[in-house]
């Protein structure tokens, strides 16, 4: 049961309704999160813009699921490891043991997106304050500047749904179960 009160279309405040009705649309099914955020017209305009951002980087989609999995991973968030194990499967067609690697915090096996993951757990543990090894290990790995950056931008809008969904306990919708850790 959600801490937070959990909106619909209907009892979303005015101003979050756009983004609520936009979520619906685009999922068939309306996220716990974004009934979560809803509560703040704010917060969910910062979660969809950021998105919008992320998406346009030019890590592939693959890359950007890795950075978000392993940050709600870490933070704990079985609800958004759930949602990006969905979106890693489906969308960016990544192999099953791939994606269950990843929710294990495990090597995949694939070098690059390997290289994503263990530099996005060194941002977030570090907050940021990476050493030049794992700076340098991220660039060997055929990545650059700008995409240490764009991890950067990934392991933040991942802190805003992480975090939100933590703080209301939210349950994972059951379209997203099959997807949830240990499910796969």
């Amino acid at each position: 049961m959600s801490r937070l009160t959990l909106h619909t279309v209907d009892t979303a405040p005015e101003a979050s309704r756009p983004f609520v009705e936009k979520a619906l649309a685009n999922n068939g099914f309306l996220p716990n999160l974004i009934g979560v955020l809803a509560n703040s017209p704010q917060a969910l305009e910062m979660y969809m813009t950021v998105s919008g951002i992320n998406a346009k980087t030019s890590l592939t989609l693959a890359e950007r699921e890795v950075v978000q999995i392993t940050a709600a991973r870490i933070h704990g968030c079985d609800f958004c490891v759930a949602g990006h194990t969905a979106v890693a499967l489906k969308k960016a067609q990544l192999p099953v043991e791939t994606v269950r690697a990843l929710q294990q915090g495990n090597a995949t096996g694939d070098a690059k997106l390997d290289a994503v993951a263990a530099f996005a757990k060194t941002v977030i543990a570090t907050r940021g304050a990476v050493d030049d090894a794992a700076l340098q290990a991220f660039l060997a790995a055929g990545y650059n500047e700008q995409q240490s950056l764009e991890v950067v931008l990934g392991v933040a809008l991942a802190t805003l749904c992480n975090f939100a969904n933590t703080l209301s306990g939210s349950a994972i919708n059951p379209e997203l179960q099959p997807y949830a850790p240990g499910a796969i």
